[in-house]
C-alpha cells in the first residue's frame, strides 16, 4: 500500500485531531461534518478563518439548477446539473479580545483539539490564544438535533486564565455564501428579508430559479452581563455585537440556537413564522434539554446499527465512523429524499442520487431501520418513473432509464460517457426491488409500485440492446461499465448478464401478478400496453443474450476486447502514478487495463449462485490484481468475495480500505467530502462478508469466520420485526433474539431455532 497520512487519533467512539495542520484543514472539515438528515454542516470554525476552507451548510432537498458546460453540445445532453446549495452560515460566531481578532490562521495558539464525538453526535474544539501574553482557553461545541431536525445549538465559551480582557462576540447569519463548485460562479441565492431587532432574528433567503425558500432564526444567551449590544443588519446578513469584560478565573459562556426551515415543509408565507417559533421554543427548553433529547435519539439509533469489535481499534474506529455518517445523511423521515455520495459534507456531485443508493446503500437500511425507511428509497424512484421514461425518450429510446445523476427525476449529469452510456444503473434499481421483497417479505410492493418500474426499465433493455444474425445474438453496444475507466466500449458483461437478469425477473412477477392478482395485472397490462410480442422478445433475448468469455482463463470478459491490451498489473505501478485519475491522462487510463472498481466482481456479487468456488477464485484471482479500486464503491465488493472464496487475510485488508478510506484519505479526496454511499459497504464487508450474512428463501442465512486481529465482533439485524444479536468470537457464535417472534435460521447451512427465551450458541 502507498503512502498515508495517520493522522487523526485512534479512538473507539471518537475522531480526534491533536494539533492543526493549516494544510490539512478540508480534510479535516470533512471527517468532523455533521447532520440529521434535514441539514448539515462541515466542520468549520464558528469564529473567523482566513485560512483554506470550504465554508458548508446543506439543507436536505434544496438545490440549484446549474446551467451545464460543454465544450460542444449533443442532442439529449441535460441543460443542467443540479446543486445542492450551499446555504446561510449559521454556525458563525466572531471573537474579538482586546484589539485582536481570533482568526487561527493569524493568531498565536495552542493545545489546540478538534473530536468529533460519534456516540453523542456532536463536535467540540478546544484551543488557547495568546493575546498579549495573556491565556484565554476557547471551547465550543455543536450538534444538530436529531429528535427536531430543525434546531442547531451551540455552547461557546471563553475563559480567562490570566489577566483582564474586554471581549466582543459577534453571533451571526451570513447568507453571502457561494458554491464552490458553481459552473459559472453564479450565487444561486436571492436575499428575502433580514430582522434583527430586540424580539427576533431572522435571515430568509430563496434559491434562484428552483425558488426554494428557507428561514434561518437565531436566538443566543450569554451566563454574564454585558456593557454593550449592537444590532447588525446588512444585506443577507445579520449579527449581533455582545461587549463584556472578563477577568482571570471567569468563564463567558454564549449559547446560540437555530432554527431552519424551509418551503419544502411549509407554505412559503408561513415559513419565517415558523423558523421564529420554534427557534423561540428551543431557547426556551435550553441547551442541556435539546442535547438530552438529540442524545436520547443517538442511542436508540446505535442500539439497532452499531457494530462492536474487540481487539482492533482502527477498524471499530472505522466502521462507527462509516456508521454514524450514514444514520447523519439519510434517516428515511422524508420520502422526497434520498442519499448523496457525499451527504451533508461537500460540494461534490452536486449532493443528488446515484446508482450507489440502491447497490450499496439499501442492504444496510433494511437491516438497521424499520421496513419503512428501506421502502421509502424505493418509493423515490417509483415517483421518478415518469421522469425516467422522458429520460430514454430523449435519447431515443423505449422504455425507462433512470437517471446517472439526479434530484428530482431528470438526468443532471453532463458527461457523455457517463451519461448516455452508463446504463447498467437501471439494474441496481430492478435488483433493489427483489432486495426489499426478499428481505422484507412485502409482496403487496410489486402490485403496487415494483412492476411497473421493472417493466420500462425492462422495455428499455430491449430496445436499447439489438440482434446481431451473424451470430444469433442479442449484443449491447457503445457502453460504459461500472469501470469507468472504459467507456465507449462493447458488450459489457456485467451490463449484458444485468438487462438480462432484470427481464428474467420482470417475467417472473408477471406470471405472480397474473395468477395471484389478476385485476390488477391486467389493469398493468392495460396503463403499461404490454403485449404479449413485448414478452416473447423479452425470453428472446433472455436466451440469446452475448456474453464476452476468456477461454484461456475460464473467465468473464469485462467487454469485448478487453485482453487486446496490453496486461499489467497494479503491482507494476509506480507510486507516484497513484491515484491514477490524478496523474494520467485520460488517454493514458483509457488505453490501460487498470479496473477503477468492481466490475465483473459486481456481477459475481450479485448473482454469486450462478458461481461455484472454483469460478469464483478464477474471477478474483484475475480481475483483483488489475483494480486500483480508486472509486470508493470497490474495496467493500472486492471483500466479500475474498471472504466467501476463504481469502480472509484479503478481506480483511480491503475492508480496512474501505473502512479507513476517508479517515486515512486514502484517494487523496476526502478535501472535498466524504465517501457517503460507500460507507454502506463498509458494513456490508463485515455483515455480508465475514458474517456470511444474507437471506435466501425468506430464511437468514450466515457463515461467520473471524478476522485474525480480532477477538470478536457483534452486530444487530432487524429481521421482519425482529431484532437479532449476532456476536463472533473465537470459540463461539452467539445469536441472541431481542425483539420479536422466534424464528429459523441457518449457519453454516445448519437449521437453528431462535426464540426469545434462551439465547442460541455454536461452538465453532
Amino acid at each position: 500500500m502507498f503512502n498515508l497520512k495517520k493522522y487523526y487519533k485512534v479512538d473507539a467512539w471518537q475522531v480526534i485531531e491533536e494539533g492543526f495542520d493549516k494544510d490539512y484543514n478540508r480534510v479535516t472539515e470533512s471527517i468532523m461534518s455533521l447532520g440529521n438528515g434535514h441539514m448539515g454542516l462541515r466542520g468549520n470554525f464558528a469564529e473567523k478563518y482566513s485560512g483554506d476552507s470550504l465554508q458548508g451548510t446543506y439543507i436536505a432537498g434544496v438545490y440549484y439548477p446549474d446551467k451545464t458546460i460543454v465544450g460542444w453540445w449533443k442532442n439529449g445532453y441535460p441543460e443542467y446539473f443540479a446543486k445542492i446549495a450551499n446555504a446561510t452560515n449559521f454556525i458563525g460566531i466572531d471573537l474579538k479580545i482586546d484589539d485582536t481578532v481570533i482568526d487561527l490562521n493569524q493568531v498565536e495558539f495552542s493545545s489546540f483539539k478538534r473530536v468529533l464525538n460519534m456516540k453523542e453526535a456532536y463536535l467540540k474544539r478546544s484551543f488557547i490564544v495568546n493575546i498579549n501574553n495573556q491565556e484565554l482557553e476557547i471551547i465550543e461545541k455543536r450538534f444538530l438535533n436529531q429528535k427536531n431536525k430543525e434546531i442547531a445549538a451551540i455552547n461557546y465559551s471563553i475563559k480567562a486564565l490570566s489577566g483582564k480582557h474586554k471581549l466582543e462576540l459577534k453571533p451571526y447569519l451570513d447568507g453571502n455564501v457561494k458554491n464552490e463548485d458553481a459552473n459559472y460562479g453564479d450565487f444561486f441565492w436571492k436575499g428575502e428579508e433580514e430582522i434583527n431587532n430586540e424580539q427576533q432574528s431572522l435571515l430568509s433567503m430563496k434559491t434562484k430559479k428552483s425558488n426554494f425558500k428557507v428561514s434561518t432564526a437565531m436566538k443566543w444567551e450569554v451566563n454574564k452581563e454585558y456593557q454593550e449590544l449592537k444590532k447588525i443588519k446588512e444585506k443577507n446578513y445579520i449579527a449581533d455585537i455582545i461587549t463584556l469584560k472578563i477577568e482571570k478565573g471567569e468563564t463567558v459562556e454564549l449559547k446560540k440556537y437555530i432554527a431552519l426551515c424551509t418551503s419544502r415543509d411549509y407554505k412559503k408565507d408561513l415559513v419565517n413564522d415558523q423558523a421564529l417559533e420554534k427557534v423561540k421554543s428551543a431557547a426556551a427548553d435550553g441547551y442541556q434539554k435539546l442535547f438530552a433529547e438529540h442524545k436520547k435519539a443517538w442511542a436508540k439509533i446505535w442500539q439497532e446499527s452499531d457494530i462492536k469489535i474487540e481487539g482492533d481499534l482502527e477498524a471499530q474506529q472505522g466502521i462507527r465512523f462509516n456508521i454514524f455518517h450514514l444514520n447523519q445523511t439519510y434517516t428515511g423521515h422524508d420520502p422526497r429524499l434520498n442519499i448523496g455520495p457525499k451527504g451533508f459534507t461537500g460540494e461534490k456531485y452536486g449532493g443528488l442520487t446515484y446508482w450507489d443508493t440502491e447497490a450499496y446503500c439499501l442492504p444496510f437500511y433494511l437491516a438497521t431501520h424499520s421496513q419503512e425507511v428501506a421502502k421509502n428509497l424505493l418509493i423515490y424512484r417509483y415517483k421518478h418513473l415518469e421522469k425516467a421514461i422522458e429520460n430514454a425518450d430523449k435519447l431515443g429510446l423505449k422504455g425507462a432509464l433512470y437517471p446517472m445523476v439526479t434530484i428530482n427525476g431528470e438526468e443532471c449529469h453532463n458527461e457523455w460517457e457517463i451519461t448516455f452510456e452508463e446504463i447498467h444503473r437501471n439494474g441496481a434499481i430492478a435488483h433493489a426491488i427483489k432486495d426489499y421483497i426478499d428481505y422484507t417479505g412485502d409482496q403487496e410492493y410489486i402490485k403496487d409500485y415494483g412492476f411497473e418500474v421493472l417493466a420500462e426499465i425492462s422495455r428499455f433493455w430491449a430496445d436499447r440492446a439489438h440482434f446481431n444474425p451473424r451470430k444469433d445474438k442479442y449484443m449491447i453496444i457503445g457502453v460504459t461499465g461500472p469501470n469507468e475507466y472504459e467507456n465507449n466500449i462493447n458488450n459489457n458483461w456485467y451490463t449484458n448478464k444485468i438487462a438480462v437478469w432484470t427481464l428474467k425477473y420482470t417475467l417472473e412477477n408477471k406470471e405472480y401478478l397474473k395468477n395471484n392478482y389478476p385485476e390488477r395485472y391486467q389493469e398493468l397490462v392495460d396503463k403499461l400496453q404490454l403485449s404479449e410480442e413485448d414478452y416473447q422478445l423479452w425470453q428472446d433475448m433472455i436466451e440469446k443474450m452475448y456474453y464476452p468469455y476468456l477461454d484461456d482463463y475460464d473467465i468473464y470478459a469485462q467487454q469485448d476486447g478487453y485482453l487486446d491490451k496490453e496486461q499489467k498489473l497494479v503491482s507494476d505501478l509506480k507510486e507516484e502514478d497513484i491515484p491514477l485519475h490524478k496523474n494520467w491522462s485520460w488517454d493514458k487510463i483509457l488505453r490501460s487495463p487498470y479496473i477503477k472498481q468492481a466490475d465483473v466482481l459486481q456481477g459475481v456479487y450479485y448473482f454469486e449462485d450462478e458461481f461455484d468456488q472454483a469460478s469464483m477464485e478464477r474471477h478474483f484471482d484475475f480481475y483483483e490484481p488489475r483494480t486500483v479500486h480508486e472509486s470508493s464503491l470497490s474495496p467493500c465488493i472486492y471483500s466479500i468475495i475474498a471472504a466467501e472464496i476463504g481469502r480472509k487475510e484479503k478481506a480483511y485488508q480491503l475492508y480496512l480500505r474501505t473502512a479507513r478510506l476517508d479517515l486515512d484519505n486514502y484517494n487523496y479526496d476526502t478535501d472535498d467530502g466524504l465517501h457517503i454511499t460507500s460507507m454502506a459497504g463498509t458494513w456490508m464487508s463485515i455483515v455480508k462478508g465475514f458474517a456470511g450474512y444474507e437471506v435466501k428463501d425468506s430464511q437468514l442465512q450466515f457463515r461467520p469466520f473471524l478476522p485474525k486481529a480480532w477477538e470478536s465482533y457483534d452486530f444487530m439485524i432487524i429481521f421482519r420485526g425482529r431484532r437479532i444479536k449476532v456476536e463472533v468470537n473465537k470459540e463461539k457464535i452467539i445469536f441472541e433474539l431481542e425483539a420479536g417472534k422466534k424464528l429459523t435460521l441457518k449457519v453454516y447451512a445448519e437449521e437453528y431455532q431462535l426464540s426469545a427465551e434462551q439465547k442460541l450458541i455454536i461452538e465453532k
